[in-house]
């Protein structure tokens, strides 16, 4: 399938010339009968554009082709390209957090706080965290935030840079949230593992070094560091596992910049890499579940 996809987007670089191709922001029909869909009616800009669309459907593609449940992350792939410089930026901010919990039948005790990649919600991860734990109590989060109509936890200049202040804002605000919860009795942080994906591991990783003792165990799942300036603090109560994607060509590189910074302040940290790109899938479930089976996952106060 993916392999049509990218024969037919060559006759759309043949038939239209070299002098005026392009493609959709939107590569949803890439893979429907080998048909490049929206991307022929969008093809006018740029030979550059069209390598990348190229490359953006071919990894799809083979992703939906793999029957492996995939969780995109808009801050990958084609999407970032059509992103509006920092200043042109259309930013809108909740004053709270959306929260979707789901309790199983014969919960354990243990509870997941998912946090999304950017374009996710609240529902984003729910899937992929019932298979790591059938028995957990699921509490998904949204970021309050909406840039350029995606939704974020902190405010993004370009893919790998980051509004500082947001981020420090914002994991205040998350901060609060989860001790208003602890206050409330609706959350219980020595039975909790938090899970964040691309840009919600980001913001869990930050949260972790502005606010520590609030999270005791986080998956990071295609994480970077995305705080140029790191406090002194001390996360030996802290267990990281983090998981990049060998072929994620943008992100995977930054994770080693995060997993030694987190080492440097005492965090105990378990790096993999597993053969994927920026989504997730079922060697993400299988290696999630192996750490938290594992004496690795064990709280520091039990």
């Amino acid at each position: 399938m993916a392999r049509n996809c990218i024969i037919g987007l060559l006759s759309i670089v043949i038939t239209l010339g070299f002098g005026s191709l392009g493609y959709a922001s939107d590569l949803s029909d890439c893979d429907r009968n080998g048909s490049p869909g929206k991307i022929a009616a969008a093809a006018k800009k740029k030979t550059a554009l069209i390598v990348e669309a190229l490359q953006s459907c071919a990894d799809l593609s083979t992703a939906r082709e793999a029957a492996v449940p995939v969780v995109p992350d808009n801050s990958d792939g084609a999407n970032r390209l059509f992103s509006s410089p920092p200043e042109a930026s259309s930013v809108e901010r909740s004053d709270r957090f959306l929260v979707l919990r789901r309790q199983p039948k014969q919960a354990t005790g243990e509870t997941f706080v998912l946090l999304h990649g950017s374009g996710g919600d609240e529902a984003t991860l729910m899937d992929l965290a019932s298979r790591i734990d059938p028995h957990a109590v699921l509490m998904g989060i949204r970021g309050r935030l909406v840039q350029d109509g995606v939704t974020r936890w902190y405010r993004r200049l370009t893919p790998t840079r980051f509004d500082q202040d947001d981020i420090r804002s914002e994991a205040g605000a998350f901060a609060s949230f989860l001790r208003d919860a602890v206050e409330a009795k609706k959350l219980d942080l020595a039975n909790t593992t938090f899970i964040g994906y691309s840009n919600g591991a980001n913001l869990l990783a930050a949260m972790a070094l502005l606010h520590p003792g609030l999270v005791e165990r986080a998956v990071l799942l295609r994480p970077m560091s995305v705080l140029e300036s790191i406090p002194d603090v001390d996360l030996s109560g802290t267990r990281f596992l983090t998981v990049a994607g060998a072929a994620d060509s943008i992100y995977a590189p930054f994770a080693p910049a995060l997993e030694a910074m987190l080492r440097k302040h005492g965090g105990r940290v378990e790096a993999r890499t597993i053969k994927s790109g920026h989504d997730l899938g079922n060697d993400d479930v299988a290696v999630v579940s192996e750490w938290l089976a594992s004496s690795n996952a064990v709280s520091l106060k039990q």
